[in-house]
């Protein structure tokens, strides 16, 4: 085998084995993030460099409260936008903001993102 042949063969192995990598890091853990107390549901998103965890599946036909925590949080996660709700609020730097969402029907997503749309978060009533 020639050197070029190898060295094409090599770059090939490399960026095949690099897709695999990377492509498997875009999954996350589940965090259990959704709480029941006294008849209402309560779900908290951590924002900073992004909003965790992106996806939540929620219960349907319940009272739902958002709750988005801030620490250190000096990006564009924390100014969000639910498109949805109408809503559209600069977060505090570090704190605890809650969001009254309502009762979400079965099959509704909501949306959340940053004003510039990089970060975004997703809820999915069930």
């Amino acid at each position: 085998m020639n050197k070029n042949a190898l060295i094409i063969i090599t770059l090939g192995l490399v960026l095949v084995l690099g897709f695999i990598f990377l492509e498997g890091s875009n999954t996350q853990p589940s965090v259990p993030n959704v709480e029941i107390r006294n008849g209402v549901q309560y779900i908290t998103i951590d924002a900073k460099g992004g909003y965790f965890p992106r996806k939540t599946t929620a219960k349907a036909d319940m009272p739902t409260k958002l709750i988005m925590n801030t620490k250190d949080t000096y990006d564009c996660s924390a100014a969000l936008v639910i498109q949805s709700l109408n809503y559209q609020k600069i977060l505090p730097q570090n704190g605890e903001t809650i969001i009254d969402l309502g009762i979400g029907k079965v099959g509704e997503t909501l949306q959340g993102l940053c004003s510039m749309g990089m970060y975004s978060f997703q809820i999915k009533y069930n």
